[in-house]
């Protein structure tokens, strides 16, 4: 199933923030997590709410929120990608926070902000291991996070949500995700290639061609942070 997220943003003409570039990738996390949560209840994954439906997006948006640290670091600058993804860690886990009425039962309030930081560094340390590249998470990458999400489902689903998550919940996620940040981080590459493509297609219409037939188409986080 397609997932369509927005990946171009107007800014006012104005260079957007580390900050405001991690609220964009937060909010994307989240419903990056929903969507993947109703594909695998869809399934016949048994996902409740409460403690799993809870731990499941706390793991699924730390996920996307290393593999967002790995893309800065291929990108930004050491310095922009430490604001980055400290800002990130911050904006995910107050995402959670906010909504921890809807995915826990009587919480005390700062108890889940703690938590996401609190995860996002044992998470961080332990996908350290593997690696990276240009094609997305590698095959350790994808297969510990598997194993992270498959500890929150009953027994019965465990053993077949390594394949759903390897091969289907984190590709879709890591393409929406890489897609997001080249229009965030490189916005003016984003506006070239939209008005080549407007040219391409007002050429095809000039020569009397149909315009869809012109072209085939590292941080540790808490009240503050410090860079390993």
């Amino acid at each position: 199933m397609a997932i369509r997220i927005r990946t171009s943003f107007h800014a006012g003409g104005k260079p957007r923030s580390m900050a405001e570039l991690a609220g964009v990738v937060a909010m994307l996390a989240w419903k990056l997590a929903i969507d993947s949560i109703k594909r695998m209840r869809e399934a016949e994954y048994d996902i409740e709410l409460g403690n799993a439906y809870f731990d499941f997006v706390c793991e699924f948006m730390v996920y996307l929120a290393l593999a967002a640290d790995r893309i800065a670091y291929r990108e930004l600058t050491s310095e922009q990608r430490l604001e980055f993804t400290t800002a990130l860690a911050q904006r995910i886990a107050e995402a959670i926070e906010d909504n921890r009425d809807m995915l826990l039962f009587d919480v005390a309030p700062g108890k889940c902000h703690q938590h996401v930081l609190d995860l996002f560094n044992q998470r961080g340390t332990e996908y350290a291991d593997y690696d990276y590249t240009e094609q997305g998470p590698d095959f350790g990458f994808r297969r510990c996070f598997s194993a992270c999400l498959k500890e929150v489902l009953p027994e019965k689903d465990q053993l077949w949500a390594v394949d759903q998550v390897m091969e289907i919940e984190s590709p879709e996620a890591i393409k929406a995700l890489e897609k997001t940040l080249a229009g965030l981080f490189h916005p003016q590459a984003k506006s070239s290639e939209s008005r080549r493509s407007r040219a391409l297609n007002a050429s095809a219409l000039h020569d009397g061609d149909s315009p869809s037939g012109a072209v085939n188409s590292a941080s540790r986080v808490g009240n503050g942070a410090t860079e390993d």
